[in-house]
């Protein structure tokens, strides 16, 4: 799911901005998990809450928005190709994983929509975090995770009728509606409010990725409440299916990134904007077109993709430095004595 709206920059204060990303993927899987698990613990607590999902989800991407700069776009046109290809990457690897999981592990009809459908969504904005700390490339994090949120109106439901359509009805064209009010429109409306008063948004900023992240948690615990009784006879299956579709895409992404010849850094990025998805999203468009049981792995892969995008950004970052440290001996080495 969509959680911490942070893009950070390089420059003075690199300290403080670690802390506050690591801060950000450690404390935000541990909330979601326990809003989990309060729903799954007490799900007459959360009666009626799946009707208020769109609208959790819809503060989600107006606070999204708030944090939109123009220079999160000026990186599509910048650099196009790099652009381009993550968005192929995005919206090929992750529906196809999403399939390939659902047959490979015979899920039940409402299980394979609903990882299919996780596969199908935009880019998680918590991949711009992830990248940070992975010392990838953070401005090509941003661009991939906007233009994939600006166009998941008109890729998400078309995927999603073509690879789970053979397992439960797609109204796509409903979905489309959806997606437009649930998310391009909120993201639309924080933008222009940051345009028009961007003063006083300055100043509320740090609070937005608290804010996300309590409506995330509120989304995930209605999800939950709405089907403990089939969480326990299924869970163990559906952790499997989002450990293996997270873990591929992260994967392949990063095998994209460097079978196209971007570099390391804009690998590392590639690997998070294809394995982290807006789940927030695919619970949403779940629980309105499916059913709640479809809405359990992408409820599931909100905690889990976090927690996985943070070890791999802490493999990352120390392979980055020691490679770092062995470039800066052998220049050591051969420069000329003085």
């Amino acid at each position: 799911m969509q959680s911490e709206q942070m893009t950070p920059r390089s420059g003075a204060g690199d300290g403080a901005k670690d802390r506050a990303a690591r801060r950000a993927v450690t404390l935000f899987p541990l909330l979601v998990l326990a809003a989990g698990a309060l729903g799954l613990a007490t799900p007459s607590l959360f009666a009626g809450w799946t009707s208020g999902v769109p609208y959790l989800l819809g503060c989600v991407m107006f606070c999204m928005g708030l944090t939109m700069t123009p220079l999160d776009f000026q990186g599509v046109v910048k650099r196009p190709w790099a652009v381009a290809l993550g968005l192929v990457a995005h919206y090929v690897i992750m529906p196809g994983l999403g399939w390939l999981v659902a047959h490979a592990l015979s899920l039940p009809p409402a299980l394979a929509a609903g990882v299919i459908l996780v596969g199908c969504a935009p880019s998680g904005t918590a991949s711009n975090v992830v990248t940070y700390l992975a010392r990838g490339d953070v401005a090509l994090s941003v661009s991939v995770a906007t233009v994939s949120t600006v166009l998941a109106p008109l890729i998400t439901p078309p995927l999603t009728l073509l690879l789970a359509g053979e397992y439960l009805p797609v109204d796509a064209g409903a979905m489309v509606g959806d997606i437009l009010k649930t998310v391009l429109l909120p993201v639309i409306a924080g933008v222009l409010v940051r345009l028009v008063a961007g003063r006083y948004v300055d100043r509320v900023l740090p609070a937005m990725p608290w804010l996300s992240s309590l409506a995330i948690a509120a989304i995930v615990a209605a999800v939950v409440s709405g089907s403990a009784d089939a969480i326990k006879s299924a869970a163990l299956t559906v952790i499997l299916a989002v450990v293996l579709h997270n873990g591929l895409g992260l994967a392949l992404g990063y095998g994209a990134g460097r079978l196209f010849g971007l570099g390391a850094p804009a690998s590392r990025a590639m690997s998070f904007e294809v394995g982290m998805q807006n789940s927030g999203l695919a619970a949403s468009l779940a629980t309105a077109h499916f059913s709640p049981m479809a809405a359990l792995p992408a409820a599931v892969f909100s905690v889990w993709h976090n927690v996985s995008g943070a070890l791999v950004a802490a493999w990352m970052a120390h392979r980055a430095r020691r490679t770092e440290a062995l470039e800066a001996a052998g220049a050591d080495e051969t420069a000329p004595a003085t």
